[in-house]
């Protein structure tokens, strides 16, 4: 039987808590007993990676610190399905715990913010550029390598905020999260993923639940997008080959025409200064695969300078 109420986990973050709202009413959509005053419950659960705002998440342990205290509510049944965004859940996860459902992906790119410029070319020489991302900070300086990237931790809120007050000329932010807080009019740009690929999973929604919940597992198939889950499957692919982390740039987006599916990945030096592209194409159904080729193709092509400065 599934658990009464539906205890869903989440960061306290307005973005997550936004995030989680979007997944319970889905949830409450596909099953009108859910829908039900009290038959759904929300518990934040606060997480090391929205208390320590001072360092950037590759030096306090990686992107991991978003998941971490919910999969450790799971293993304790504080609650019965934890909500994530897909970008930040580890390439492997915990044994006895399973995605059970990917939501539709909404526009996984990112955006360009800043008071001074619309767009990241008209930016003057010498501009700095908040992000704590690897990933967007590599693209940023291999496009203008004359800016400066300067560390930007927080929500999307605090972002925006530091970027008001005149911490940074400019900062990324990822479209969807933008829309998800109605904040997506502060965007003087969205950057196409030709001049920047967006982070494995970006835009995606995530569910997590114990691989023994069966009962909730089935439940949560309602809500399932089949082609986000193929299309995830082979960037997280790509991820895993290369066994990538918040520590490492990388960027990858797959794309599903029919029952084909293209991927996109990118492996960089942190500071922009080289970069390694592929592109693979092949049969929908074989996503992961195709995932492990790309990340193997970049790891060849990476050779010694991968393993001595990216990993």
């Amino acid at each position: 039987m599934v658990h009464r109420p539906l205890r869903i986990g989440t960061r306290g973050s307005p973005m997550a808590l936004a995030q989680t709202g979007m997944v319970r009413d889905r949830i409450a959509a596909a099953h009108p007993h859910l829908a039900e005053p009290g038959a759904m419950e929300l518990v934040v659960i606060n997480t090391v990676a929205d208390r320590v705002l001072d360092r950037p998440l590759s030096a306090i342990g990686g992107k991991g610190l978003f998941t971490k205290e919910l999969e450790q509510a799971l293993f304790a049944d504080q609650i019965d399905i934890a909500v994530h965004s897909m970008k930040d859940v580890e390439t492997w996860l915990p044994d006895g715990l399973v995605i059970a459902a990917i939501l539709e992906r909404d526009d996984p790119r990112d955006a360009f913010l800043s008071l001074k410029a619309d767009s990241l070319d008209a930016l003057p020489p010498g501009s700095r550029v908040g992000t704590s991302s690897l990933r967007r900070g590599a693209q940023v300086l291999m496009r203008r390598p004359d800016l400066r990237i300067v560390p930007l931790r927080g929500n999307a809120n605090t972002r925006i905020r530091k970027l008001e007050e005149g911490a940074c000329d400019a900062t990324l932010l990822a479209i969807a999260g933008l829309e998800r807080l109605g904040l997506a009019h502060l965007a003087k740009a969205v950057i196409p993923v030709e001049e920047m690929l967006p982070a494995v999973a970006q835009g995606a929604l995530g569910i997590e639940c114990r691989a023994a919940d069966r009962d909730v597992i089935a439940l949560l198939q309602a809500v399932a997008c089949p082609r986000t889950t193929t299309a995830l499957a082979a960037e997280r692919g790509l991820l895993a080959e290369l066994d990538g982390s918040c520590r490492t740039p990388i960027a990858a987006l797959a794309l599903i025409d029919g029952d084909r599916l293209t991927l996109d990945g990118l492996l960089f030096q942190p500071d922009g200064s080289a970069h390694w592209a592929t592109r693979r194409s092949g049969p929908a159904a074989e996503a992961a695969a195709i995932g492990r080729e790309a990340g193997a193709d970049l790891k060849a092509q990476a050779g010694e300078t991968y393993r001595r400065d990216l990993q």
